[in-house]
C-alpha cells in the first residue's frame, strides 16, 4: 500500500510541475508511512517538507496544492487531509485493502518475501565461539540473532552464507590441551597441581576421562609438550562437535565451519602482512610490527606482529576479513558481542585498506542477557567454570520458547530471560502467545470444515462484508509484513519480525473475542473464515522466518 501511495503521490507531483503549480524538476525522495494514530490517515507522506526551499512557499501550501491536485486513476483515495506543518494524510478506500487479501492467497508461502537482495552473495558470520568449553545463554542470543538475519536476507533475495569461524590455534589452544592433561593425571592419582587460570568445569573432566577410556595411560609415558599437543586437538575436537550438536538442537546450521589454523597453514596471514608492508601501512617499531590503523580514524595504530615473533588476534582478523571478500562476498555482516565494540574500527581501518566500502561490511552487537528465574537472577558462571549452558536452557523451556524469547527486544539492548515465564502456557510466554493464535485459528478453520463451511478462495468471497473496524486493522496489519521484511533485512534487526507477530496475533485474538467466525450469514462466514486463513499464512511465514515451529494443535 506505501508503494501504491507513492505512485499516486508522484503521479501527482508530477501533473501540478507540469501544469507550472510547481517548479521543483525532480520528484524528492520522499517518506511514505503508516501513522501510529488511526486519526492521522491510513498513509502520511512528507512530499510538501522537502519543496519549499525551491517552492518558496511553506510546507502547507505547498500541501495543499497537491492535496487539490491529488492524481487516482484507480479511484482508491476515499480523501486527503494536510496534517501538522505539512505531512499529507492519505485515507484509502476499503475496497483497497481488500485486495490485500488477494496477494496473500496468491503469494502463500511467499508473501512478505521480495527480490530486494537480486541475488547479491552475502556472508553473516556468527556465534564463532571458541572450542574451549560449551555454549553459554549469551552465545544463543547471538547464535539465534545471525540464524535469523540470515533467514531473512534470503527471504529477501540475497544469497546468503552462514559461517562459523573456529578460533583453534594460540594460547587459549595450549591451556585448553593443558587443562585435560592435568585432569587426565589426576584421574589417574598422580598428584599435580591444577593452576587457577586453566579452563574448569566439569566438561574438562568429560575429556580426560574419555582420553582414558579411548588410550588408557599411555600419555605417561610421553613428555609434557607432545602430551599437550595431542591433548589440545582432541579437547578442541570434542567441544566443537558438542557445539556443532547444541546448535543443531537450536535450529541453527553453518553452511561453513572456517578454522583459524588454515589461515596460517595456507600462508594467508603472512601473505596479508607482507602486503600491507608493501603498501606502507604496516610498519616497525619498538621491534614489533603496527598497523597505521589511525590513518582510517581508529584511537591508535593497533599491533600486528609481537616482538617476540607472536601473531596478534588481529593478525588473524585481517586475514580471515581480506579471505572473506576474495571468495567473492559483496557484503559481509559480522555478529559480535557488545564486548567487541571497540574492535569495529580497526577492521573497517583493513578493509578501507583493502579498498572495501564501509558499506559492504556491518556488525550486528549482541547485548548481555540477564538469566532468571521467577524474577530472580541465577547465577551464569562461578571460578569454578561450572555455568548455565544453552544446551541447558533449550532443554529445559524448549527450542522454540529459547529462541523466540531472544527476538523480543532489539539485539544492541540487554535482554531478561525468565526461565519460568519461558515455560509458562499462557500470554506472559510471548512464543506460546503467538503460536496459539496460529494453533487457534486452525482449529476455527478445523471447526468451520466440520460443520460444512470449507476453506473458501478469495474469488469465492464477498470482501465487502468484511467492514468491522477490528476487520480492517487486521488487514492493514497484514498489508504491513512485507514492509517488516524488508526493514528487518535492511537494517539486521530480526526482532521487528518477532515484535510484529505478537502485534498480529494480539489483534486477532482481541477480534476473536469480539466477533463470530461462523454465523448465521453464509457470506459473512465465508469472509471470516478467508480472513482467519490470511492471517493463519502471515503467522505461518512469520514463523518460519524465526525459525519456530506453527503447531495447528496445542
Amino acid at each position: 500500500m506505501r508503494e501504491i501511495v507513492r505512485e499516486i503521490l508522484k503521479k501527482t507531483f508530477e501533473k501540478c510541475r507540469e501544469k507550472g503549480l510547481l517548479q521543483t524538476q525532480e520528484t524528492p525522495d520522499f517518506v511514505v508511512e503508516i501513522p501510529k494514530n488511526k486519526d492521522h490517515g491510513d498513509i502520511a507522506a512528507n512530499l510538501a517538507m522537502l519543496l519549499p526551499k525551491i517552492e518558496k512557499k511553506p510546507p502547507r501550501d505547498i500541501a495543499q496544492i497537491l492535496v487539490s491536485n491529488i492524481v487516482d486513476e484507480d479511484n482508491m483515495v476515499e480523501k486527503a487531509e494536510i496534517a501538522g506543518p505539512g505531512f499529507i494524510n492519505l485515507y484509502l478506500k476499503k475496497n483497497v485493502w481488500h485486495s490485500v487479501l488477494s496477494k496473500i492467497e496468491e503469494a502463500g508461502e511467499n508473501y512478505g518475501s521480495s527480490d530486494i537482495g537480486k541475488g547479491v552473495k552475502i556472508m553473516v558470520e556468527f556465534v564463532s565461539a571458541n572450542p574451549t568449553g560449551p555454549l553459554h545463554i549469551g552465545h544463543g542470543r547471538g547464535a539465534v540473532v545471525g540464524d535469523v538475519i540470515s533467514n531473512i536476507l534470503e527471504y529477501a533475495g540475497y544469497d546468503v552464507e552462514r559461517e562459523y569461524y573456529i578460533n583453534d590455534i594460540g594460547n587459549q589452544m595450549q591451556n585448553l590441551g593443558k587443562a585435560v592433561y592435568i585432569r587426565y593425571q589426576k584421574l589417574l592419582k598422580k598428584d599435580v597441581e591444577f593452576p587457577d587460570d586453566l579452563y574448569k568445569g566439569d566438561y574438562i573432566i568429560d575429556i580426560a576421562k574419555d582420553v582414558i577410556l579411548k588410550h588408557g595411560n599411555k600419555f605417561f609415558e610421553v613428555s609434557e609438550e607432545d602430551a599437550i599437543n595431542f591433548f589440545w586437538p582432541f579437547a578442541s575436537d570434542t567441544i566443537l562437535k558438542s557445539i556443532e550438536t547444541d546448535l543443531e538442537a537450536f535450529g541453527v546450521k553453518f553452511d561453513t565451519w572456517f578454522s583459524e589454523k588454515q589461515l596460517f597453514e595456507s600462508g594467508k596471514v603472512k601473505s596479508a602482512i607482507e602486503h600491507f608492508k608493501r603498501t606502507g601501512l604496516a610498519y616497525e617499531n619498538e621491534g614489533a610490527l603496527w598497523f597505521k590503523t589511525t590513518d582510517f580514524g581508529d584511537e591508535k595504530d593497533r599491533v600486528v606482529v609481537r616482538d617476540d615473533g607472536r601473531t596478534t588476534y588481529f593478525a588473524s582478523d585481517i586475514a580471515y576479513h581480506k579471505d572473506k571478500y576474495e571468495r567473492g562476498f559483496k557484503n559481509v555482516i559480522d555478529v559480535w558481542g557488545a564486548d567487541h565494540h571497540g574492535y569495529i574500527p580497526r577492521i573497517r581501518a583493513v578493509l578501507e585498506a583493502s579498498g572495501i566500502s564501509n558499506d559492504d561490511f556491518n556488525v550486528v552487537l549482541i547485548q548481555m542477557v540477564n538469566l532468571l528465574r521467577n524474577g530472580q537472577p541465577v547465577a551464569m558462571s562461578t571460578r569454578g567454570g561450572e555455568f548455565v549452558t544453552l544446551r541447558e536452557v533449550i532443554d529445559e523451556v524448549g527450542k522454540d520458547s529459547a529462541r523466540f524469547s531472544f527476538l523480543t527486544r532489539r539485539s544492541d539492548v540487554s535482554l531478561d530471560f525468565d526461565l519460568e515465564v519461558a515455560k509458562q502456557q499462557n500470554d506472559e510466554n510471548p512464543v506460546y502467545y503467538v503460536q496459539y493464535g496460529h494453533a487457534r485459528i486452525s482449529s476455527i478453520i478445523s471447526f468451520a470444515e466440520e460443520k460444512g463451511h470449507p476453506l473458501p478462495k478469495y474469488e469465492e468471497i464477498n470482501e465487502g462484508q468484511l467492514i468491522a473496524p477490528e476487520e480492517l486493522d487486521i488487514i492493514k496489519k497484514l498489508s504491513q509484513f512485507t514492509n517488516v521484511v524488508t526493514g528487518s533485512a535492511k537494517n539486521y534487526e530480526p526482532h521487528r519480525v518477532a515484535v510484529y507477530l505478537m502485534e498480529l496475533v494480539a489483534q486477532f485474538h482481541s477480534y476473536y473475542n469480539k466477533h463470530r467466525v461462523i454465523t448465521e450469514d453464509e457470506d459473512l462466514s465465508r469472509a471470516r473464515l478467508f480472513l482467519m486463513s490470511c492471517i493463519r499464512r502471515v503467522l505461518k511465514n512469520g514463523l518460519d522466518l524465526v525459525g519456530v515451529d506453527a503447531p495447528l494443535k496445542m
